[in-house]
């Protein structure tokens, strides 16, 4: 009886930061029309065109409700996922069913991605419209006691209701630095309208500009720092659900041994990844900004459960 207690108490940690996630989720969605506005505002303030704001304002609640209901299917798309059917793709079939059931979630959908790089993740905007992906790699590599801690780690991500949060994340952060991007180009070839301006009006327009320029770089902090907590938290309650920490552990140095990129590896997804799809060579660009927490770090505390 004691087991079962100390089990059911495990199983409740998966659902502790549920209602935390859909705060953020709103939070991050009310951050992003408050940014969008406001580089509408900048934007018309600089070429002159009041109606900018209202374009601006627009594109603000239409994102962010394409973010909530299609932000799943865009990141499948650009991931190149594909669905996985039971026949082809029976081991991977049982071992999510039955810690599905095992973590009192619906099946979530299956899809696999053609690529020798092992990955996975999660995406979709609530339990009962979640999707898991894993990459042809990661099942070839893989153990089924590996296997099954990935997977428990990508359920986790939905149980904690990360995936709605993570997947925003993707549209509404690539929105803004698309936005960003399109404003510095056309400033560059326009030329400095500034220069014909003069007090207050020059200072706003500048710091609109430096408003510009920095927000994409913002928005990345931001991602940053919601998925590189959420990576720790869902190994943890990963770990509590098989009650096998080293499956994880040895998954993830499996995982992180392979130093070539994936072939559809974009920064704009990279934090969904059980890990870095650039690989531990990345670019130097993708270095810059890591996604990820250190795998050593990670590991170190999957084995610290298991002793």
């Amino acid at each position: 009886m004691a087991s079962i207690v100390c089990y059911n108490s495990n199983m409740a940690s998966l659902y502790t930061y549920q209602s935390t996630n859909v705060m953020k989720t709103y939070i991050l969605m009310g951050l992003f029309f408050v940014v969008i506005v406001g580089l509408g505002y900048f934007v018309s303030n600089y070429y002159n065109a009041p109606g900018l704001v209202y374009v601006a304002l627009f594109f603000s609640v239409f994102m962010n409700i394409a973010s909530f209901w299609f932000s799943d299917k865009i990141v499948l798309s650009l991931s190149k996922a594909k669905p996985a059917n039971r026949e082809e793709f029976f081991d991977l079939y049982t071992v999510t069913e039955n810690l599905s059931i095992a973590a009192g979630l619906p099946m979530p959908k299956i899809y696999v991605i053609d690529d020798p790089a092992p990955n996975a993740f999660a995406t979709g905007r609530n339990k009962e419209h979640a999707v898991v992906a894993v990459t042809t790699g990661l099942l070839q590599k893989l153990e089924k006691s590996e296997l099954e801690g990935v997977i428990a780690h990508e359920l986790s991500h939905i149980g904690n209701r990360d995936i709605l949060l993570m997947s925003a994340v993707v549209v509404l952060v690539g929105f803004v630095s698309i936005i960003s991007n399109i404003f510095t180009r056309g400033m560059f070839f326009r030329g400095h309208r500034d220069n014909d301006r003069g007090g207050a009006g020059g200072i706003l327009a500048l710091i609109g500009i430096i408003f510009i320029i920095l927000s994409p770089i913002i928005a990345t902090l931001i991602k940053l720092a919601i998925s590189r907590r959420r990576e720790f938290l869902a190994d943890t309650s990963g770990a509590l659900l098989t009650r096998y920490p080293e499956g994880l552990a040895k998954a993830l140095e499996k995982i992180s041994s392979y130093n070539m990129p994936m072939k559809s590896a974009n920064a704009a997804t990279a934090h969904l990844f059980i890990a870095n799809p650039f690989g531990n060579a990345g670019s130097s660009i993708s270095n810059l900004f890591k996604t990820h927490p250190p795998v050593e770090e990670r590991v170190r505390i999957l084995r610290n459960m298991g002793n």
